[in-house]
């Protein structure tokens, strides 16, 4: 049985100033937004199952490295996103940057991304026997491999992939967005890796953010940004934000430990 909990935080709170808050939270419409999967097919079709068929979905990236089925979830998102049945915008995450820097230049990006989940990801794909220290043409000819069997359209579906998505006033981003700077000139970086101003210092512009990246040990809300990333390849839980007008709901798989070590990991 699927273990999942839900969290309301709507008008009725007993937080007055996040109440308030929560007053100015107007996207166009209904929507779920869905943290980091990091591999984990497994909850991801078990989080699939708890949300409403016909609503929006929004992924925030990271859809590989470190957990074990990330060739499968690249597949199953590629094709929820693209079979027409439900709205589906899927994110950049860093660890697909990272996946995409390594296929153009391995040398240069090896270490960074083998030693940070990219093992798991090319097991994935069928390629083992490789270590973090592989590095120079062995990376190289491991980079050829990958082109190879990851195949053009999902390289090309990853390379097309936004950094950004917004409805009204809520704006959904993998890592940050840097506060003084509007939605529309974010740096790439930030975006895909954080901003030391975030989530610390407010935006001026009413704009309420949702991003994953940064891992914390339960979804909440803070101000106007909703963070969404509960670790779920270490823990087990996987989150999704269910945003409407003045109301965040939040469902996530039951977690399998309580992991706690991980906190903070992008």
């Amino acid at each position: 049985m699927i273990g999942s909990w839900i969290k309301k935080l709507r008008r009725g709170t007993n937080e007055p100033e996040q109440e308030s808050l929560l007053e100015t939270l107007a996207p166009d419409r209904r929507f779920y937004v869905v943290g980091d999967i990091h591999g984990r097919l497994d909850l991801l079709q078990q989080l699939l199952t708890r949300l409403d068929p016909d609503i929006p979905l929004v992924f925030v990236g990271d859809y590989v490295d470190r957990g074990d089925y990330s060739a499968q979830v690249l597949h199953h998102l590629r094709h929820l996103s693209e079979n027409g049945e439900r709205e589906v915008i899927c994110l950049l995450g860093n660890h697909e940057e990272m996946l995409l820097r390594f296929i153009e230049e391995p040398k240069r990006t090896s270490r960074l991304w083998l030693g940070n989940g990219g093992l798991q990801t090319l097991a994935s794909f069928g390629l083992t026997g490789i270590t973090e220290t592989t590095l120079g043409e062995d990376a190289v000819q491991i980079s050829h491999h990958m082109r190879s069997v990851i195949g053009d359209p999902v390289l090309t579906w990853l390379e097309n992939r936004p950094l950004t998505w917004s409805s009204g006033n809520v704006s959904i981003v993998h890592a940050a967005l840097d506060p003084a700077l509007p939605i529309d000139v974010q740096p790439r970086h930030v975006c895909l890796w954080g901003h030391p101003n975030f989530p610390s210092t407010a935006r001026t512009d009413g704009q309420w953010v949702v991003h994953g990246h940064t891992i914390v040990p339960d979804p909440k809300v803070s101000g106007r940004v909703i963070s969404i990333d509960t670790g779920a390849f270490a823990t087990g839980r996987l989150t999704a934000a269910d945003i409407s007008p003045g109301i965040v709901n939040f469902v996530s798989t039951a977690p399998e430990n309580e992991a706690s070590d991980t906190a903070g990991r992008a």
